[in-house]
């Protein structure tokens, strides 16, 4: 089974931008769609961006859409999540998950999260 570790999360100033990256490791990695999601405190985990095996199709919350882009690599089990004109709203937990559906979020392994702080 697939497991997952998140990396690149921090504190950064409004407007700037971080890369997550989120490592597989066990299973093969090309078959498994991949997604971000994210969590704030005291509200529910929400889906940001989606991602199918091969690399050809993406999908993103209308609130990211033209700020972050998922993409992967597979050669490397790696996802990664370029946030860019980073907002304190964007401020969360974001969490990686794989699975069998990116456009239905249909995800069942997840990663440990990494916490993105954004100031204003």
């Amino acid at each position: 089974q697939v497991q997952l570790v998140e990396s690149g999360g921090g504190l950064v100033q409004a407007g700037g931008s971080l890369r997550l990256s989120c490592a597989a490791s066990g299973g093969t990695f090309s078959s498994y769609a991949m997604g971000w999601f994210r969590q704030a405190p005291g509200k529910e985990r929400e889906f940001v961006a989606g991602i199918s095996g091969t690399g050809r199709g993406t999908r993103y919350a209308d609130a990211v859409k033209g700020r972050f882009t998922i993409s992967r690599d597979n050669a490397k089990s790696t996802v990664y999540l370029q946030t860019n004109s980073l907002k304190p709203e964007d401020t969360a937990v974001y969490y990686c998950g794989a699975g069998i559906s990116y456009w239905n979020n249909q995800y069942d392994r997840w990663g440990q999260g990494t916490q993105v702080t954004v100031s204003s």
